[in-house]
């Protein structure tokens, strides 16, 4: 038997897939196919939140830097400004490695719920339904690949054609 994705609650081998204790047999599941949902306002709100906390801090020392020659006062007052300015910018340089590492996993993870169909035993089943894409997309291609090296189960006897194994 090979196993061509494992985890805590998806399990697809060479004879089934298991997902959250219930199996399905390969031999059983004819087309599989995927569902988008909705976009996840909440996701997005996130994501511009981080390009906020982004944004902030540089437009902070413009601000600065802008305001430090707009006045017009004695160049130590100016160098003390536009070093605040400097120092305020420079400081989004940590900050900005971890939000965009939180904005590259948010764009990993999708903005849309995403469902696994399949026909089972004759009739529609949802397999899987999550909002991670990287992990859906590990799930569903390890069951294309599953299903792909499964042998292949042949409709009718008198020369029927292969079934369908994958979908739209």
């Amino acid at each position: 038997m090979i196993t061509y994705y494992d985890d805590r609650s998806v399990q697809v081998t060479s004879t089934a897939v298991r997902v959250d204790g219930r199996t399905y047999r390969l031999a059983e599941l004819g087309m599989v196919w995927h569902r988008r949902g909705s976009r996840s306002w909440r996701v997005l709100a996130g994501r511009g939140a981080i390009g906020a906390a982004l944004a902030g801090p540089l437009v902070a020392a413009v601000l600065g830097l802008a305001l430090a020659l707009r006045l017009h006062r004695s160049p130590v007052v100016t160098i003390a400004i536009v070093g605040a300015s400097v120092l305020v910018g420079l400081g989004v340089g940590p900050l900005a490695d971890v939000l965009f590492e939180h904005l590259d996993r948010s764009y990993a993870r999708g903005s849309r719920d995403l469902e696994m169909w399949a026909r089972w035993r004759g009739r529609p089943v949802r397999l899987l339904r999550t909002g991670d894409a990287l992990r859906f997309g590990q799930i569903y291609r390890a069951v294309q690949r599953a299903m792909e090296s499964a042998p292949q189960d042949v409709i009718g006897s008198s020369g029927g054609s292969p079934r369908s194994r994958s979908g739209p």
